[in-house]
């Protein structure tokens, strides 16, 4: 899995055929800050984009395969013993409302790198059937995480937050929030330099703007009734430069920021989630302590843990469905579920690349 916040791959062994997925290792690699910086580049139209998106592609087939040799590496497994690899690639659009969503990574050449067979473009199936594309991971939650007389929502913050509502005595539902660490993460490096703002301590000292705070909670996708999802494509720098008006202090638009994330989180859920009793946190967000603190004070007659308390590692849970997505699309069985991405049935997803 590489993600929105475009910090580096996270790779998983998951072994099935028992209750339960049984995590056997992880791994993780970072991005350059070359790579990351040619991704980003590539969200805006510019010369030669095309070219530039193969090659960029190609760059980064090379490291799954590296994240996925080291994985293997450390565990004492063979190729041989892998039933496939699930790669999510790395979004660079994500347009359902045009009919499309854009991963790249060249699967076809992590398949050859690697000598597994490769499963991946899992969100373009649903997009053909109407739906959003995403989130994905909700089907997988649904499996793992339910309970069968607890309220439980799962909020995955990544660059974007999203959340799986998991009444029990319900059908299953989720949609995306809005950014979770993206715009944190982006204003932090441009004042910081610094990848992301650890355990929110830079948004400590500043304070919340209440103006730019009411002009950034204006934007209309946070009205949307669900299904709906969103990524960079709307949230991002350009998109915070014209709320800014004025000198404003560096660390009063992180605390913003990080009042955003919390407060449309928190907003979604009593808007969707009637009855909500425990609320498990995951994703890199799920390490800021302030904003954790922020969503335990905003959602106060619920629990707010982390899903490492399950017994699923948080950081790594989104590989972990995406291992399990990949499953689902060899055995042939729908992986969506149309009540979260609006697709008008459910759908195999993922396009199978054999070794």
């Amino acid at each position: 899995m590489s993600g929105t916040s475009l910090d580096g791959i996270d790779a998983v062994l998951v072994a099935f055929g028992h209750p339960h997925p049984v995590l056997i290792s992880r791994y993780y690699l970072p991005y350059h800050d070359t790579l990351k910086q040619a991704v980003l580049d590539l969200h805006q139209p510019s010369l030669n984009e095309l070219h530039q998106t193969q090659l960029v592609g190609n760059q980064l087939a090379q490291l799954y395969a590296q994240a996925v040799n080291a994985l293997l590496a450390q565990t004492n497994y063979t190729a041989e013993q892998i039933m496939a690899i699930g790669c999510h690639g790395q979004t660079i659009r994500h347009c359902p409302e045009h009919g499309y969503t854009l991963q790249i990574g060249n699967a076809a050449l992590l398949a050859e790198l690697t000598g597994i067979t490769v499963v991946s473009d899992f969100r373009s199936r649903d997009i053909a059937a109407g739906g959003q594309g995403a989130p994905l991971v909700p089907a997988f939650h649904d499996k793992l995480l339910r309970h069968p007389e607890r309220h439980r929502v799962i909020v995955n913050i990544g660059g974007i937050s999203n959340l799986t509502n998991l009444p029990p005595h319900g059908s299953t539902s989720g949609f995306d929030c809005g950014p979770g660490n993206l715009m944190m993460d982006a204003w932090c490096m441009q004042h910081l330099k610094k990848p992301f703002d650890a355990n929110g301590d830079w948004a400590k000292t500043g304070k919340v703007l209440p103006e730019l705070l009411g002009k950034m909670l204006a934007e209309p996708f946070f009205a949307l009734a669900p299904p709906k999802s969103s990524g960079r494509d709307l949230f991002n720098m350009a998109w915070l430069q014209s709320k800014l008006k004025g000198n404003k202090s560096p660390e009063d638009v992180q605390a913003t920021l990080t009042e955003l994330t919390a407060q449309t989180i928190a907003l979604a859920i009593n808007a969707q989630c009637n009855g909500a009793e425990e609320i498990y946190l995951c994703g890199g967000g799920a390490h800021n302590q302030v904003l954790r603190t922020r969503l335990a004070g905003l959602l106060p007659t619920c629990s707010v843990q982390t899903t490492d308390i399950l017994g699923v590692d948080g950081d790594y849970l989104e590989a972990i469905a995406f291992a399990w997505l990949s499953q689902q699309a060899l055995l042939g069985q729908a992986a969506n579920l149309p009540l979260v991405t609006g697709a008008r049935h459910p759908c195999i997803l993922g396009a199978i690349y054999s070794a």
